[in-house]
């Protein structure tokens, strides 16, 4: 059960912001909106204001926003068609940033709540690299390699570029500078580099919306370069989770805490809004580059040939859905006794 209202919690939220990026900015530019949607399915709820119906639907899968003249003909000059390419494509651009916009808040809060690390060392595992190298509780880390040290990141991908081979730390102690030679060892349990210190955690507003947008950041980089490993053949299918990934992620998050799922939530919707910019059809990735391709051309696209490749490319995204479910219920033993 707690499982379960997770996992609609998060789609809801993710599915919400990005949703009400479209219409928010469809809204503001004079587009008339018939219908903005949170689900698919049946109608659960429904109100009328003005022109635009707000729905909840029941099944917590997406969402859309249904304007005059997206996907057919119109005359109505407040119609979606009828604005300029700039509008049109700030309208579907404007879900994946509000999706982006989302992990900055939920990523700024968690680490609000948490604190943000620095570079200052707030504990040396004894018997350890850094601790025998002479590394103290207060230090604060300058350099490592002669490579400015920013934050607890550039710490730890230092760390981790080492190769395991020894590294030159330089840090601040009662106000000198001092160095050390240390060489990083494998932790078993992560199998990664480490040399055996934690960061001091500071609580500050500013500091966490900073981490915030560098967390937004870290995550876009992973996904480029996931992407770029998946068209170099070095990423299996195992690797790719789909919807009931999701469910499995946010039930463990679920049993940590709300701000575990929180934080869960930033990274899914740092995902919704990346895969939704890519040039795949049927996604809003898809419709910008429909959109490149008229203001190259100086005229639109047949309707008729652009829907025919969203419908195809729909039904391609349900085949490969279904594909990796199958796999993810495998993966994950879902049918378990």
């Amino acid at each position: 059960m707690q499982t379960a209202l997770a996992t609609i919690f998060v789609f809801f939220i993710v599915v919400l912001f990005h949703e009400f990026g479209h219409f928010i900015v469809a809204k503001l530019s004079g587009i008339k909106v018939h219908e903005f949607a949170i689900g698919m399915g049946p109608k659960l709820f429904k109100i009328n204001k003005g022109e635009t119906d707000y729905s909840l639907r029941l099944l917590p899968i997406g969402g859309y926003v249904k304007m005059e003249g997206e996907d057919e003909y119109s005359n109505d000059a407040r119609s979606f068609s009828k604005k300029s390419i700039r509008i049109r494509m700030a309208v579907i651009a404007a879900g994946a940033i509000m999706n982006f916009v989302l992990a900055i808040i939920v990523f700024s809060i968690y680490s609000f709540y948490i604190g943000v690390p620095t570079t200052t060392i707030d504990n040396v595992t004894e018997g350890l690299p850094a601790y025998e190298a002479g590394l103290r509780k207060g230090d604060t880390i300058i350099t490592i390699d002669n490579y400015k040290v920013n934050n607890w990141e550039d710490v730890k991908s230092a760390i981790n570029a080492s190769n395991g081979l020894e590294i030159r730390v330089t840090v601040l102690r009662n106000e000198k500078e001092q160095f050390f030679s240390i060489k990083p060892i494998i932790e078993k349990k992560d199998n990664r580099l480490i040399i055996g210190i934690y960061p001091e955690m500071e609580r500050s507003l500013i500091l966490s919306i900073k981490n915030g947008f560098e967390n937004v950041i870290l995550v876009l980089g992973l996904m480029f370069q996931f992407f770029v490993m998946l068209f170099k053949g070095k990423v299996s299918s195992g690797d790719i989770s789909g919807p009931i990934g999701i469910v499995y992620l946010v039930g463990e998050a679920a049993k940590s805490g709300t701000l575990y799922v929180l934080y869960v939530a930033g990274f899914i919707s740092i995902n919704l809004g990346f895969f939704n910019l890519l040039p795949i059809p049927a996604l809003d990735g898809s419709r910008l580059v429909f959109l490149l391709i008229e203001l190259v051309r100086g005229k639109p696209v047949n309707p008729e040939k652009e829907g025919f490749v969203h419908f195809v490319g729909l039904v391609l995204l349900m085949a490969l859905m279904l594909v990796v479910a199958y796999k993810d219920i495998i993966k994950f033993n879902v049918f378990r006794w």
